[in-house]
């Protein structure tokens, strides 16, 4: 019977217990295995990188046909610079140590007995995600590397690449004789699936939701199981007093227009009021030539309004908060690095931000005091994501404090549990 046609518990229920099923099969995998499905799936990738782009034209065309906004739509696209990055991906993590089965922290007790912590798999996670068909391919490999067994949900929008993509994927497991489960893609569209997914500990131990903050809390309200999740993606760069200028402008371009759809694109400057006079016209006029509208306060307002063809507004108590997606940025003077920091803690998702610095007491500061999952030092906020951290991929951001945070790779996968080597000895 087709999976279409079938009951969507009983489907569900079914995924859970191959995943389970396949995860016990996984955890025991030799490292050489594992590794040798990654590379195997690297060169799939790459042979197929046509038939890849001819599935993504239909998501493409059916999300242009059906008025999916504009920044969704560039995150559906398999260009082939994204199918070798995908591959590139593989390739780094088949590099990496395998750290399942890793003891660390072995220590002797007074009793005797020593003790310390395994590095283990978790076992099965969800995957819920929209748009990015190259999610499949992040969190496939991630699960391979990691010992785990993942069921994965991408959006209706972008079922023919996920499908297609999914299908290489079995293909490497099944050529280096690991379960063919252990990667499973939901096959229908139909959203009660998600429901199922969310409530079944029996089978799931950990959900991952990557999309929307309409899909994020919706998940977290409703899941059974634990969530590794972020809202909201309200980056910041500050450029402080003093900076390298030019560095500075560079960076501030970079962190907000290399690319407007992802989490990790600046969203909110805040400038030190001691260089807002050079600093701002000179970012200003980028952004005006790019075609990025920006939202002041009333200070950085007066100097942005003198850039030619710059688009202005003035900023209200919201932009702060705002993720745009797009290209819009809001931009605000502060007094220094204590009233940007406190502005980013106040205002800011927790996500990624930056002081652009040649300060080093105020670089120190800005690191130890911004709670926020990654915090960089004259960097653009462009750098936090798996594959540029050195991670081979990533299954999500989490801005949570605990289990997981920033970038999730093998390590956010995996938990420590306590193992103990004694020699016949008893407590008394």
């Amino acid at each position: 019977m087709d999976t279409l046609d079938l009951d969507i518990v009983d489907y569900t229920q079914t995924l859970g217990f191959r995943a389970k099923t396949a995860a016990a099969l996984m955890t025991k995998a030799p490292a050489a295995g594992k590794n040798r499905a990654l590379r195997t799936l690297a060169e799939l990738l790459r042979a197929n990188a046509a038939p890849l782009q001819i599935d993504n034209a239909k998501d493409l065309e059916r999300a242009v046909a059906a008025g999916l906004a504009a920044p969704m739509v560039d995150r559906l696209k398999l260009t082939p610079q994204v199918i070798e990055t995908c591959a590139q991906g593989c390739e780094q993590l088949a590099a990496m140590p395998d750290i399942i089965g890793e003891i660390i922290g072995m220590k002797q007790q007074p009793s005797g007995i020593r003790v310390g912590q395994m590095r283990v798999p978790i076992g099965v996670f969800g995957m819920i995600f929209e748009s990015r068909p190259n999610v499949t391919i992040e969190a496939a490999s991630l699960s391979i590397k990691s010992g785990n067994a993942c069921i994965l949900r991408g959006g209706s929008e972008a079922i023919e690449s996920n499908k297609a993509l999914a299908l290489l994927v079995q293909q490497a497991l099944a050529a280096s004789s690991l379960p063919v489960d252990a990667v499973q893609l939901v096959q229908t569209t139909d959203r009660a699936v998600v429901g199922q997914l969310i409530t079944m500990p029996q089978y799931v131990d950990v959900i991952i939701p990557r999309g929307g903050k309409g899909l994020i809390e919706r998940i977290s309200r409703d899941a059974k199981v634990p969530v590794i999740k972020h809202l909201d993606g309200n980056c910041h760069v500050y450029v402080d007093d003093p900076c390298d200028l030019e560095m500075a402008v560079r960076v501030a371009d970079n962190a907000k227009t290399s690319k407007y759809s992802p989490c990790n694109a600046t969203e909110s400057l805040l400038v030190a009021r001691a260089v807002a006079a050079e600093f701002l016209p000179k970012i200003g006029a980028i952004y005006a030539a790019k075609g990025v509208e920006m939202r002041a306060d009333p200070e950085a307002m007066a100097i942005l309004t003198t850039v030619p063809g710059a688009s202005t507004r003035p900023a209200a108590e919201q932009d702060w908060y705002e993720e745009y997606l797009a290209p819009i940025i809001s931009i605000k003077l502060v007094s220094g690095v204590e009233e940007a920091i406190a502005h980013v803690n106040q205002y800011g998702s927790h996500h990624t931000d930056a002081i652009l610095t040649r300060d080093h007491m105020h670089a120190q500061q800005f690191l130890r005091e911004v709670d926020s999952a990654s915090v960089m030092v004259n960097a653009s906020t462009r750098f936090a994501d798996g594959f540029e951290y050195g991670l081979g991929a990533e299954i999500g951001i989490s801005t949570d404090k605990f289990h997981a945070r920033g970038p999730v790779g093998i390590e956010g996968l995996t938990s420590l549990k306590y193992v103990v080597l004694g020699e016949g000895e008893v407590r008394l």
